[in-house]
């Protein structure tokens, strides 16, 4: 165990003395990519081990934790908007406000939070999460702003309590940062350089989740393709490459199913497609973020591939994977964007026929080559242009989904459906939302469904 995580520890334990028998409740706000849904989970186990239960009721909670995202304007005015309403609480009942992940990175948030929203207690940054349990602990003994933020990279710190969302599918972070400076990103900035996990704490997590009864695993990672390429990679272990590591993980039982984000298509090299093909585990839905089809576009971004490169990809993969198919991200509205440009982008979604399509209309990012770029494209422009995309995508999946109707589906059966009770819901392999009429025991194993009909954003199913 190391020196970090048994300071830490003791701080958990102090804590958990201070609130013995006080009956604390807290909650957490999650804004961003599953990276913070896994930091998230990380902190929940801390903060449960410190005596707080966890609810969802804004008013009878003692301490509220905000973990942000700083990829996307919209969260900083929905973390402003809450942060109004956590005031109210917290003058009733004292409440304890905490806010930490990627958006406290940035120094012009930070000083902002400080000039209009001073009555937070704790900021702390991706590179000092597991260090809450201390800044809380000083907070409480205190009473006074705790501001934890480092600005160089972050060890990886290993053996973090975690509470996980779920008891079916977990994801598993195998490396922290990214490398590649995409002109529109502020991630390299708030999440540092590329941090490779030990491929043997991997697995160990990994084997622990099946031994639990997880089904399946994501692998999470701002580049998965870069794993042990940078940063500390003489590990003691046989474990030498991203392709390494999955088929690695594709031996581990009672794991059914592998997925993982995010790759890069510029490092998608031929022994990750022959792990991918060779690995019955392993999804054959591969996310291949595209952000633009347009050549000029594509360099100015820094995304270091080309439109045709891009293509030549897709149709490598689909060759040596026959039942490959794609999900992608999309910015619609990059500066500089023409309508020449954008015809390449709905060129190459023609071309591919994703399966998925996340798309998003350009957001200025402060700190980055995009924010300071003059030729921002207006924003009538961008969201027409969008919605000609979202057409596109939408007619293609309305095509796709004819292709499952009289197939066999291998579905994880995730639960009850929300909207019917008598209705279970689970994913096939190509993440394809399934409905079915099931008995409850079913939930949380692979079924064989044959699917009998498709309604635009799920299929349903019946069981042979």
């Amino acid at each position: 165990m190391s020196l970090n995580i048994e300071n830490e520890l003791q701080y958990i334990d102090k804590v958990k003395k201070i609130n013995d028998g006080k009956n604390l409740k807290y909650l957490i706000m999650t804004m961003g990519c599953q990276l913070n849904e896994n930091d998230s989970e990380k902190l929940c186990g801390m903060i449960e081990k410190m005596g707080y239960t966890k609810t969802d009721n804004l008013e009878e909670s003692d301490l509220v934790v905000f973990n942000t995202c700083c990829v996307r304007e919209n969260a900083e005015d929905r973390l402003f908007g809450k942060l109004g309403e956590v005031k109210k609480v917290k003058e009733k009942r004292g409440t304890i406000i905490a806010i930490g992940g990627c958006m406290m990175q940035e120094k012009h948030i930070v000083e902002k939070l400080k000039q209009s929203y001073p009555y937070f207690d704790i900021v702390f940054g991706t590179h000092t999460l597991h260090k809450f349990p201390e800044d809380l602990y000083s907070k409480i003994i205190n009473n006074k702003r705790i501001e934890d933020i480092l600005d160089i990279d972050g060890e990886i710190i290993e053996g973090l309590p975690i509470k996980r969302n779920d008891n079916i599918k977990a994801s598993v972070t195998i490396m922290n940062g990214c490398n590649n400076f995409c002109s529109f990103c502020i991630v390299p900035y708030v999440r540092g350089r590329e941090r490779s996990r030990n491929p043997e704490d991997i697995l160990n997590e990994v084997r622990e989740l099946a031994a639990q009864g997880y089904k399946e695993i994501t692998l999470l990672g701002q580049n998965v393709n870069s794993y042990l390429r940078s940063g500390k990679k003489d590990f003691e272990s046989d474990i030498k490459s991203f392709a390494d590591l999955l088929r690695a993980v594709n031996k581990i039982d009672g794991i059914e199913r592998i997925r993982f984000v995010s790759p890069h298509p510029k490092d998608f090299t031929d022994d990750v497609i022959e792990a991918i093909r060779d690995c019955e585990k392993v999804s054959k839905i591969v996310h291949l973020p595209l952000q633009s089809g347009s050549t000029q576009i594509l360099k100015v971004m820094n995304r270091k591939y080309t439109k045709e490169q891009f293509l030549a990809l897709a149709e490598k993969m689909k060759k040596m994977i026959p039942e490959v198919v794609f999900s992608t991200d999309i910015i619609v509205g990059f500066p500089g964007e023409t309508e020449e440009d954008f015809e390449d982008t709905l060129d190459v979604v023609r071309q591919v026929k994703f399966e998925q399509v996340f798309m998003f209309i350009y957001s200025r990012r402060v700190g980055t080559p995009g924010d300071r770029m003059e030729n921002q494209v207006p924003e009538e422009i961008k969201h027409e242009r969008f919605n000609r995309l979202k057409e596109l995508v939408e007619s293609q999946i309305a095509e796709n989904n004819q292709k499952y109707i009289g197939t066999i589906q291998k579905v994880l059966v995730e639960g009850v459906s929300k909207t019917n009770n008598s209705i279970l819901t689970g994913r096939t392999d190509s993440n394809k939302v399934v409905n079915f009429e099931g008995c409850i025991e079913m939930i949380g194993n692979m079924v064989d469904l044959k699917i009998i009909s498709e309604h635009m954003w799920y299929l349903k199913g019946e069981i042979l």
